[in-house]
């Protein structure tokens, strides 16, 4: 049987658009741009993320900058298989390993972000916000591997909403500062 994890099932709410985008994107990036670069990049926004959490412990509008980094690894991921796949760089299981993988790295970072924002009973919330994204993303690789079938999105919701819901938290935090 051949992997197939380098092709998502199930749609989110915003699949169509988001195909168009990345339909216009792909074009745009430059020949020197390889799709492992774009994976990597996580890297970068993840720990930009943990610096501009850090920094917005002291002003609040240091969370836009967290926003633009989600924004960032949205693009990026977005491009990354696409880019593979058109240019056919033969990194399909290596993209799916370290793609997934960076992607929890960067859930983490966004949380620990909140962490350093929030009080202190708000951690616990923050620890069943990992375990509960965390069991989604255990469970769309436990059932791929059974049924070589890659669905990340669930009820609609998919990684793009959950981008989304975290720059509107951010927007609150900017916008109402900290809870007590």
């Amino acid at each position: 049987m051949a992997f197939r994890g380098d092709r998502k099932e199930g749609q989110s709410l915003l699949h169509r658009p988001e195909d168009r985008l990345k339909a216009w994107l792909i074009p745009k990036v430059p020949r020197c741009v390889e799709t492992y670069h774009l994976t990597v990049s996580t890297v970068a926004w993840s720990l930009l993320i943990l610096v501009f959490s850090f920094l917005a412990r002291y002003d609040m509008r240091w969370m836009w900058l967290t926003s633009l980094m989600i924004v960032m690894q949205y693009l990026t991921d977005l491009l990354d298989g696409a880019i593979g796949r058109e240019r056919d760089t033969g990194l399909v299981k290596w993209g799916y390993y370290m793609d997934h993988f960076l992607d929890y790295l960067f859930l983490c970072s966004i949380l620990i972000g909140y962490s350093l924002l929030l009080p202190d009973h708000f951690k616990y919330m923050l620890f069943f916000v990992l375990a509960l994204f965390g069991a989604f993303m255990v469970n769309s690789f436990l059932s791929f591997a059974a049924t070589n079938s890659f669905r990340i999105s669930y009820l609609g919701i998919g990684p793009t909403e959950i981008r989304i819901l975290f720059i509107l938290i951010n927007t609150l935090l900017i916008v109402f500062g900290k809870t007590r």
